[in-house]
């Protein structure tokens, strides 16, 4: 597999579905529909999907490929794939937020070893490189040719004193209570997955999640996080987050810069 092939790809694809999105988000009101599961699907997701499936069953016919929008059609599991959510946030896109993403990621026995994390409506592009470290690239973007890119590295917390980051929409007494339990500094909320790259920019160092996700939800951001030294953990036992599970659903599960002293979940 020739990873930097795999990371230019990914990173053009995400930029082309991210421009397709914002046409539709900066244009007049558009359809919300209601999935089988009663989440909101628009226009907007359904056009990325089919800009990134496309692009890459191209690129890389032979590796399975899982989508949020074809996922019903894939089989149970695999270990190696390429996983996408075109429009990560779409409450936070139907709302006009801003916080909503293009996520596509690479998946090799069970990890998530490249990723592509891109907001958008905020202009900030994350994704891994071939060597498995990651960056955030500055704007404007092509297509071909990446900017410049900034390291990122997880930060050093302070257990006194911790930053943390929680979901937008889907807050409940359940996380509030588990964050109690730490000496928080300060909290913030965001949607998709982009508290998973606040994470590995050092702008935040925990952001646990005690609701329902699906790989696809969380996979890229995983890889990004990874790639600046951060970790993605279950919540029940503390043992890596892994992919290709079952139905593609994950458990409860923290994301968090190494030194957090975790709680028991």
């Amino acid at each position: 597999m020739d990873r930097s092939r795999v990371v230019a790809v990914m990173r053009r694809l995400a930029l082309e579905a991210g421009a397709k999105i914002m046409d539709i988000y900066d244009g007049p009101d558009f359809e919300v529909k209601q999935k089988s599961d009663q989440s909101p699907v628009t226009a907007a997701d359904e056009a990325a999907d089919a800009i990134i499936a496309s692009g890459l069953q191209a690129a890389f016919p032979e590796i399975t490929l899982i989508t949020e929008e074809q996922a019903a059609s894939h089989a149970l599991s695999a270990q190696t794939f390429l996983i996408v959510d075109p429009l990560d946030g779409t409450k936070e896109f139907v709302q006009r937020r801003g916080d909503f993403t293009v996520n596509i990621a690479y998946v090799e026995q069970g990890v998530p070893v490249l990723g592509v994390v891109y907001a958008p409506a905020k202009g900030r592009l994350f994704y891994t490189r071939a060597d498995g470290s990651s960056v955030e690239e500055e704007g404007p973007f092509t297509l071909d040719q990446p900017g410049k890119q900034q390291p990122l590295q997880v930060s050093k917390p302070d257990n006194s004193a911790l930053m943390v980051v929680a979901s937008k929409s889907h807050r409940d007494a359940a996380t509030d209570a588990y964050i109690a339990r730490y000496a928080v500094k300060d909290m913030t909320s965001a949607g998709s997955s982009l508290k998973f790259c606040l994470v590995a920019t050092g702008e935040a160092d925990l952001y646990p999640r005690l609701g329902r996700t699906m790989e696809w939800d969380t996979a890229a951001g995983d890889a990004v996080l990874r790639g600046a030294g951060g970790q993605v953990v279950r919540f029940d036992d503390h043992s890596p987050l892994s992919y290709g599970k079952k139905a593609w659903e994950n458990p409860f599960f923290i994301a968090f810069a190494p030194g957090v002293r975790l709680m028991a979940g």
